[in-house]
């Protein structure tokens, strides 16, 4: 039966890259027989240039058709396969693609999973009670720095009118004690009412204080 249908082949099933380098490698195999088939057309080419009209010239020119035939079809040949390759190529690049995109989902699927692990662990009404109490912390701060700021003797709700008052009646004050000096008179707590002071015994002696003088 083995015979007859082929037995099962075991050997491991090629590759896209694998594909592509052997269209490669025939491509390559083309390219050597075009250059050398140019080489042979060139050489009859200059022949024919040289030749005079005649059999020998008719032979070369029907050798050069055939090169000419030749050349046509591996450069036929080498058209599709150069398609084949690109084709090949072509879906590499969405495979790659493909595999980029499913590792990116697959990535993504597992932050997805490690954020709610860890989202769930968070208690939102635990942080809304911390914020409360923060911002009772800190209405207690503010009242504190009030208190400790307060100013004991001075009040703060002074009327500025009352001291604008107060300052103009100081004035007058001091307009109607000057009023009571004369012009040229000294005022009372700079005149001397004491007479001579009291630690000198007695006056001086004229005739002593000639002497002394002297």
């Amino acid at each position: 039966m083995n015979r007859l249908f082929g037995a099962k082949s075991n050997a491991p099933k090629p590759t896209l890259n694998s594909a592509i380098s052997n269209v490669d490698t025939r491509i390559e195999s083309i390219d050597v027989k075009l250059a050398k088939l140019n080489a042979e057309l060139s050489t009859h080419q200059q022949r024919l240039s040289r030749m005079r009209d005649g059999p020998g010239k008719t032979a070369i020119k029907q050798k050069a058709i055939k090169i000419l035939q030749q050349r046509k079809m591996y450069e036929s040949q080498k058209d599709q396969l150069q398609q084949q390759s690109w084709n090949m190529e072509q879906a590499g690049m969405m495979q790659d693609n493909l595999k980029n995109t499913m590792a990116t989902v697959d990535a993504m699927k597992t932050t997805q999973k490690e954020l709610k692990k860890q989202y769930g662990k968070v208690d939102i009404d635990k942080i809304e009670r911390m914020q409360d109490e923060m911002a009772d912390l800190m209405d207690i701060g503010n009242d504190i720095q009030e208190s400790i700021s307060r100013s004991y003797e001075v009040p703060e709700d002074v009327d500025e009118a009352e001291l604008d008052a107060e300052l103009e009646a100081l004035g007058e004050e001091v307009d109607f004690g000057a009023e009571g000096i004369g012009e040229g008179e000294m005022p009372s707590y700079l005149q001397d009412t004491g007479g001579m002071p009291s630690f000198i015994d007695e006056a001086p002696v004229a005739g002593k204080a000639k002497e002394v003088a002297q």
